[in-house]
Order: structure tokens, then sequence, then C-alpha cells
């Protein structure tokens, strides 16, 4: 029991990290936000995350990451990219459309604003980066696109879907991640 509790706090403080993240940037997730947000004690910051408020933010982005990869890597094994894509983009218009247009990426938002807050964001952020981009850049090859262009199109889709993740905030609509779809998606189809 006493295991799961602790589990259960500290998964309840990395995802208050993460909606802070997303919402407020690096900046805004200071320790107290996110024990006013996951009702945590205080003491528990310390107890969960040795390091501090940076490594539960390093934690929180940690977390999104292989969220996010998870999701390609599962949409990657069924083997059609474009539906990939759609996966990706369906869960950012519920997720802005959730948070009435106030929470973006947390991997972007650690990667705008992070340099001097967070020691080591930098790298966690373009080792996650790297990997969304390589698990896309498979799930191409294996559709038929020859390696370079296949790394390409993943860094596209990347680059398109951040970007308009920030435009749909910025608009609080969300064309842009329609406009994605129909502009990147024939890029995408199958090779035989």
């Amino acid at each position: 029991m006493g295991d799961r509790v602790k589990r259960t706090t500290k998964q309840r403080m990395l995802d208050s990290a993460v909606l802070l993240l997303r919402e407020r940037g690096a900046a805004g997730v200071t320790v107290d936000a996110v024990l006013a947000h996951s009702g945590a004690p205080r003491g528990s910051v310390y107890h969960h995350f040795p390091g501090g408020r940076n490594e539960m933010v390093l934690g929180a982005v940690r977390q999104a990451g292989d969220y996010i990869a998870a999701m390609v890597s599962e949409s990657a094994a069924e083997g059609d990219v474009r539906q990939m894509v759609e996966r990706l983009v369906a869960f950012w218009k519920r997720a802005l459309t959730r948070t009435d247009y106030r929470a973006g990426c947390p991997v972007a938002a650690m990667a705008m604003d992070s340099r001097d807050i967070v020691p080591d964001a930098g790298e966690v952020v373009r080792e996650i980066f790297a990997r969304w981009q390589a698990s896309l850049s498979e799930a191409l090859r294996d559709n038929g696109f020859d390696p370079a262009r296949a790394q390409r199109l993943a860094t596209l889709v990347v680059s398109v879907i951040e970007g308009a993740i920030i435009l749909c905030r910025a608009h609080r609509d969300l064309g842009p991640l329609d406009d994605v779809l129909v502009e990147v998606a024939p890029l995408l189809q199958r090779r035989d």
C-alpha cells in the first residue's frame, strides 16, 4: 500500500508538472505551483524528486515525450503513416479544445524557454524530438520510402504539427491542424 501511495503522489506531481509546462512553460513550473495543482504535501517534493524542481520538470517532459512516442510507435506498428499523423492531429485537437487553447506541447514549451531555467533541458528535448523523428522515419521506411526522404519527411511532420499547435493556440482555432492533414497526408502515402 505504501509504495502505491508513493507512486500515486509522484505521478500526480508529474501530471501536474506536465500540465503546467503545457500552459505556462518551464518558468511556470514551480514547486509551489505543482503542489497546489497536485494537492501533494510539501515534503513529497524532495522525497520523490531529490534533485528538486529541475528533476521534477525534466521528469515531466520525459513523461510527455514518452506518451507521444508510444502513440507514434503504436500507430507505426499498424503500418499506416497517414493514420499515424491523423491520430497525432486528433490528439492535439482534443488537447487544445479541452484546455480552451491554453495548453500546447510541453516538449516545445521546454525547448523554447528552458535554457537558463532547467539545466540539461536542451539535451532532453533534443533526445525526445530525435526519438519522435526516428520513429516516424522508421515507419516511413517501412512504407517504402528511401531512408533520406523518410528522414526529411519525419522532420517535416514533427515541425508542421508543432508549428500548427502554436498557431492553433494563437488563433484559438483548429484550422492549422486541419491544414496539416490536407497538405501533409498526401506526401505520406504508402510507396509500394
